[in-house]
């Protein structure tokens, strides 16, 4: 199985259905995981640290040291520990601390230090489920990247009958192991991903630039990484940071630095995606000291910068997926298929800056796949973790 070995994190928060925490833990123990239990204050009321602690063969943690040693249990160290932390029941109290940062106890904050995905299954009565803030808060949730295993239909805990009742253990226990089975998918491959905008120097102080947050270009290295990946993300000026351990991460500042990092890459990648909002042009000089405001009128000369997507396009290799985007305003399609053509390209992301809710700084997207055999894919609006999701499965479809 593909569970067999993976070091994962359970964390249990106070619900009826904690019980259910119990016959998850085996069947992770039986599969041959590595287990290892977060109790809040709470959950300890509904079930046992006994009990999993038996069942998981480790220690279960539930508060920041232990009150007979003064031992610390380091939030940090579990976090980086897990290949995959698994908070199951998650209740409408936990979801709402996730979704605004909350960390007033173990389970909370390790989930702000793990580095590997997260996974949360909803517990709670019907109208809680219902409540336009549990709604938020599971979607904000979602927007960060973690993964949601959708609550039931079925008898709670109140004598109603409805959505809100914890999947079953041997559902989310074949959730797992799917993900893990599919974290394969691209294993031993290369992928370089370009993100985020590039700053051109006009002299010291100034440079032209654009609104690019890198969000999109991150959401797909996490993705890639995610599916087995050796990811080296190519970006330029972003305050954004990765969670996986398998992206390489290469600031640069300006296109000619990015264009040296791709070149230094490209002949070894497997899957390029060329996210990044490169600058067209850059100044022809570039003035060693700040330029004084002192006339009235300023011009500045305009060169080209280097097209690195068409470079690459021009010397791919058969076996090598190369993926680009297009911002378009006007003619959308058509300019997009020019664009594939003209830079040999396997697919083009098509944005259009007329879509609501996607482009520059937003946290979510709209696209269009076109690949080279002019076959369109239309999406709705969604977050770019899931957009990354939706264009690694076409670099699936490919490979």
């Amino acid at each position: 199985m593909m569970i067999e070995g993976k070091k994962i994190l359970l964390g249990v928060c106070g619900s009826i259905a904690s019980y259910k925490s119990a016959t998850l833990t085996r069947l992770l123990v039986k599969a041959g995981a590595n287990v290892k239990v977060i109790m809040t204050h709470e959950a300890t009321r509904f079930i046992t640290p006994l009990t999993l602690s038996t069942l998981s063969k480790n220690p279960v943690y539930s508060t920041y040291y232990k009150e007979d040693t003064g031992e610390w249990n380091s939030h940090v160290e579990l976090g980086l520990w897990a290949d995959a932390f698994l908070i199951a029941p998650a209740t409408a109290n936990t979801i709402a601390k996730l979704a605004y940062g909350l960390c007033d106890n173990l389970l909370t904050a390790t989930y702000l230090s793990a580095k590997c995905p997260v996974y949360f299954a909803p517990a709670m009565d019907l109208d809680m489920w219902k409540h336009p803030s549990t709604q938020r808060n599971v979607r904000l949730i979602e927007e960060y990247g973690n993964i949601q295993i959708k609550p039931g239909y079925g008898e709670l805990a109140s004598g109603l009958t409805g959505e809100g009742r914890m999947a079953e253990p041997e559902e989310i226990f074949s959730f797992i192991e799917h993900t893990f089975s599919s974290d394969q998918l691209l294993r031993g491959k290369k992928a370089i991903v370009t993100a985020g905008p590039t700053y051109e120097a006009i002299d010291p102080v100034r440079f032209i630039g654009n609104h690019s947050s890198g969000k999109m270009g991150f959401a797909i290295a996490e993705e890639l990484a995610g599916l087995g990946a050796e990811v080296t993300l190519i970006s330029g000026p972003s305050h954004l940071s990765t969670r996986n351990k398998g992206i390489t991460r290469i600031p640069v500042m300006s296109s000619d630095e990015m264009l040296n990092a791709v070149e230094k890459s490209f002949p070894a990648s497997d899957i390029t995606v060329m996210s990044a909002a490169v600058a067209d042009y850059k100044p022809a000089i570039v003035s060693a000291e700040k330029i004084k405001k002192d006339p009235a009128d300023f011009n500045l000369e305009l060169v080209k910068t280097t097209d690195i997507l068409a470079k690459a396009g021009s010397s791919k290799q058969a076996g090598q997926i190369l993926v680009g985007f297009a911002l378009e305003t006007n003619d959308e399609e058509a300019n997009a298929i020019k664009k594939l053509r003209k830079k040999n390209l396997d697919f083009i992301v098509l944005n259009s800056m007329n879509d609501k809710g996607a482009g520059f700084g937003t946290d979510t997207n709209k696209v269009t796949i076109i690949d080279k055999s002019l076959n369109v894919t239309h999406f709705p609006l969604k977050t770019k973790e899931a957009v990354a999701k939706d264009i690694c499965r076409k670099i699936i479809e490919l490979i």
